[in-house]
This record gives structure tokens, C-alpha cells and sequence, in this order.
């Protein structure tokens, strides 16, 4: 197995503590330092059918921003569907994965001057399958980086876990990144954060503030989460929600509270409330309350001359059998991914990262050197 190109491991302490987000930044600003990038997620949970292969999303989502020159089935060479883990109980056969595992590393690593590797949550997960964060970090021979929600106590706890398991398959951790900090607390989180890290022997070498349009769905994301489909003509997949507000109350009351950025959820068939939504989208004197779309719950269309209207509005329309309540819920539980393609997200990604990690400290601790060409 190649041990030669310089490389690390992206480990978190939870699902959606910024993981890939955090990757998809480094591998960004690493680039610029070292030019020729590999990546791979060695065991991924969350996949889709690529060119006829289960291929993670994050791969994916690395693979079309930046144009990875590595063979896509190696950015992924494990793909944890429903029933892997039944098969491998019944039937284990971990020399068979691992030896999947450092093939398809070293086809991420080939010809490159730095390799990312992105985990999957903590470092226990994938233990059912002798496969933990922890123990592929250390057949990778691979040093850590683990990215944390931010905060003080429940963080640095949950890191002192994840060392011990890191710890136990003789795993180096360079560093902590935490993200999504509240930024009124910023400079506090920060300063006490760093110095209870210091106490387990660990270093703050990441500090990043929570950003509203990473926070926000797009139309598109919410589309899929209730299940929904767009009737209307004119659809604006990749615009930005702010705002849910349920429409239970009148017309009259409701236009009150509408604003850029607001998606209105009103049963199919609040014809009152779904005619204000079209003209305040329609109404060029009304442009601070244009919405940014509207779902029709319920399993309900409104009568076909309405139908028409919305067919003729830029307003985008999404119709879905959920009740409204179940719409609400669904949307304030989402996990919002970042999607390739979605241009803003991920410049301000970029941005974060570069600005808010000290990769030059990273680089330092692992010993990787960027050759003078990328300097240069």
C-alpha cells in the first residue's frame, strides 16, 4: 500500500457535525498548496446510482466540484447498503474489504501530491463490520483531523471518546476543527474551547461560525424531503429558504407576513391564500414580499383556472400528499446537504475554511510539505 503521499483522515463526533463540508473546503484550499489532490470516503452510508455503481454522495459531490482524477468507484469503494451488514455477520470476510479498501487508495493517491480521506461520523462507526473510523484511519496509516459541533463541554467530551478509540488503534489526532459556532459567542467558544482541548493533549487548529446559507435549504432539497412534485412552469431548484410560515390564517393576514427568502405551506385547495402568493410574487410594487415558493399539502390542486395561474407565475409551486403539519415538520428536522452544483454554498465553503483553519498548523503537525511548484 502506498506510504508515501502525504494524507489525512476527516473524522467528526457525530452525523452533520460539518464533515464533508469541512472536506470540501480543504480539498479546495489544499489544491492551491499542492496542486494534484486524490480523495476517498472509504466507507460511505449515504449513496446513489452512478454510471450503474452504489457511489457515495460525498464523493460524488468532491468528484463534481472539483474534478477528481481518480476512477469514481475508488473514491468509494464501499457502499454500506440496508442489508451489508446482515450479509457480513452471517458471512465476514474483513481481508476481502480491507484489501478493496488500499487498492482503491492507491489508486487515489496515484500521481497525486496529497490525499484526503473523509470518514464516516465517529470513530466506532463501522465496528459491526471491523471497519471503524478508527481502525481504517489506522490500516490507511493515516493521522486525524476531527470536526465538532461548536461549544465547550459537550464537544470536548465527545472528542475525549473519539481519542480513546483513535488512541486504542494507535491513531495520531493533529487537531480539532469546530464548527458552526454561534457567532455572538465566537471569541468565548473559541478561547475556552482551545485550552479544554489542550488539557487531552489536543489542539484547536480550526474554529469555524455557524453561516445562514449553509443553514438554508434550497427548494429543491425540500421538494425531495416531503416527497413533493413541481407544477408550476418556471422552477427555481437552487433558491434559498429562509422562512416557513404555515398558511392557516387569511389571506388578508398572511400577505403580512410574507418576505424574500419565505416558502408558505397551504393545503391545495386555500385558493384565498394561494391567489395572494401569486400576486405578491407577480406584482413588481410588491417585490420585498415576492416568496421564494409555495407547497400545496393535503394531496390538493385548486380549481384549473387557478392551476393555470400558477402554471403562468414564476412563483415555484411544489404540491405534496403530506398535511401541512407533517410538511413543517419535515422541512425543520432536514439534514441540509450541500449538492454539487450549488455554486454559493460552496464558494462560501471555500471561504470559511480558508479563513478560519490554520492549514499551514495541519500541515505542519503531519509533516506534509507542498512541493515548491505549488508555492510557486
Amino acid at each position: 500500500m502506498n506510504t508515501v503521499t502525504p494524507r489525512v483522515f476527516i473524522a467528526a463526533t457525530h452525523q452533520n457535525d460539518g464533515k464533508t463540508t469541512t472536506a470540501l473546503g480543504l480539498f479546495s484550499t489544499l489544491k492551491k498548496r499542492f496542486g494534484r489532490i486524490g480523495f476517498i470516503k472509504p466507507v460511505g452510508q449515504r449513496f446513489e446510482e452512478y454510471e450503474g455503481k452504489q457511489i457515495d454522495e460525498d464523493s460524488l459531490l468532491i468528484n463534481t466540484t472539483y474534478s477528481v482524477d481518480v476512477p469514481i468507484e475508488d473514491m468509494s469503494p464501499i457502499a454500506v447498503e440496508p442489508s451489508f451488514t446482515r450479509r457480513y455477520i452471517d458471512n465476514a470476510n474483513p481481508e476481502a474489504l480491507i484489501r478493496r479498501i488500499q487498492r482503491s487508495f492507491n489508486r487515489a493517491c496515484w500521481e497525486k501530491e496529497f490525499c484526503l480521506i473523509e470518514g464516516t461520523g465517529h470513530a466506532g462507526v463501522g465496528s459491526v463490520f471491523d471497519l471503524s473510523n478508527a481502525r481504517v484511519a489506522r490500516l490507511l496509516q493515516s493521522k486525524v483531523v476531527i470536526v465538532t459541533t461548536g461549544g465547550i463541554g459537550r464537544p470536548i467530551d465527545e472528542v475525549a471518546l473519539n481519542q480513546a478509540l483513535f488512541e486504542k488503534e494507535g491513531v495520531e489526532i493533529v487537531g480539532v476543527i469546530l464548527n458552526k459556532i454561534i457567532r455572538s459567542k465566537y471569541d468565548y467558544v473559541r478561547d475556552f474551547a482551545s485550552r479544554g482541548l489542550a488539557r487531552l493533549g489536543i489542539e484547536l487548529i480550526g474554529a469555524i461560525p455557524e453561516e445562514e446559507v449553509l443553514a438554508n435549504p434550497t427548494l429543491n432539497q425540500i421538494c425531495r424531503e416531503v416527497r413533493g412534485r413541481f407544477i408550476s412552469r418556471t422552477v427555481q431548484e437552487t433558491a434559498k429558504v429562509k422562512k416557513i410560515i404555515v398558511g392557516a390564517m387569511s389571506a388578508r393576514n398572511i400577505v403580512n407576513h410574507f418576505q424574500r427568502g419565505t416558502v408558505v405551506i397551504t393545503p391545495g385547495d386555500r385558493e384565498d391564500v394561494i391567489l395572494a402568493a401569486l400576486s405578491a410574487t407577480n406584482d413588481g410594487e410588491l417585490a420585498d414580499k415576492a416568496l421564494a415558493g409555495l407547497i400545496l399539502s393535503g394531496d390538493l390542486l385548486p380549481h384549473p383556472t387557478v392551476q393555470d395561474l400558477i402554471a403562468e407565475s414564476p412563483l415555484p409551486v411544489i404540491a405534496t400528499s403530506m398535511d401541512s403539519y407533517r410538511v413543517a415538520s419535515s422541512i425543520h428536522s432536514m439534514t441540509i446537504k450541500t449538492l454539487p452544483g450549488d455554486v454559493e454554498k460552496i464558494d462560501r465553503i471555500q471561504a470559511l475554511v480558508e479563513q478560519y483553519v490554520d492549514v499551514d498548523r495541519l500541515l505542519e503537525k503531519l509533516g506534509a510539505v507542498p512541493p515548491p511548484a505549488a508555492n510557486g
